[in-house]
């Protein structure tokens, strides 16, 4: 009975256009924005350098001088040895065969309002958020640039850099975030309707 109300439901909800569901409008746009940032900037690091075109490779170098981003810029050994950086090595890894299926997934079952893709974007959500959020920490507690860290060729970011990071990682925590909350919620109300109606059935 569970699996014949969520595909009756499935039916009265399929009908709504994206624009008319703002949350999923959100994590679509979200997913077709990220899809090519991966692919492009944050997954450069995994690819054989002979197949990585010089284009593509000088963004990554623009960003890095542009940014001095403490993570991006450590695993291409912008400032020196990044065995340090194993963890977030290993998040690429997991960025790589987990969440870039999640987002071709997620794109087409949000264009459809498919409910079927709820428990997948609740797991991609809390995994993000959790990855991400260890992200910020490196980027909140990056020194200081100073002539010093300069002449090091150490990790550091000035002011106006730091601002540029975290307007760029805070969106990336603060949606999968909200995802992870929504996506448990719905999954949560699916079950608790689908238990309704399969003890209605029973006293027919």
């Amino acid at each position: 009975m569970l699996v014949n109300y969520e595909k009756q439901s499935y039916k009265r909800e399929a009908a709504l256009p994206l624009s008319m569901r703002p949350l999923d409008l959100v994590y679509f746009t979200f997913f077709a924005i990220h899809l090519p940032a991966s692919l492009i900037i944050d997954l450069q690091y995994i690819y054989p350098p002979s197949l990585v075109p010089g284009l593509l490779r000088n963004a990554v170098d623009t960003y890095i001088f542009m940014s001095r981003d403490p993570l991006i810029g450590g695993v291409f050994e912008a400032f020196g040895d990044s065995t340090h950086l194993i963890w977030f090595k290993t998040f690429l890894v997991l960025e790589a065969v987990f969440q870039i299926p999640v987002f071709v997934i997620g794109l087409r079952g949000l264009y459809h309002g498919s409910r079927k893709i709820y428990p997948l974007l609740a797991l991609y959500g809390a995994s993000s958020a959790t990855t991400t959020l260890a992200c910020l920490a490196v980027v909140l507690i990056t020194p200081e640039t100073t002539t010093h860290t300069l002449a090091q060729g150490a990790a550091s970011v000035s002011s106006e850099q730091r601002l540029l990071l975290l307007s760029s990682y805070v969106p990336f925590f603060v949606i999968p975030f909200m995802m992870a909350v929504d996506m448990g919620l719905r999954v949560s109300q699916l079950i608790q309707k689908g238990i309704k109606a399969e003890e209605e059935e029973k006293w027919k």
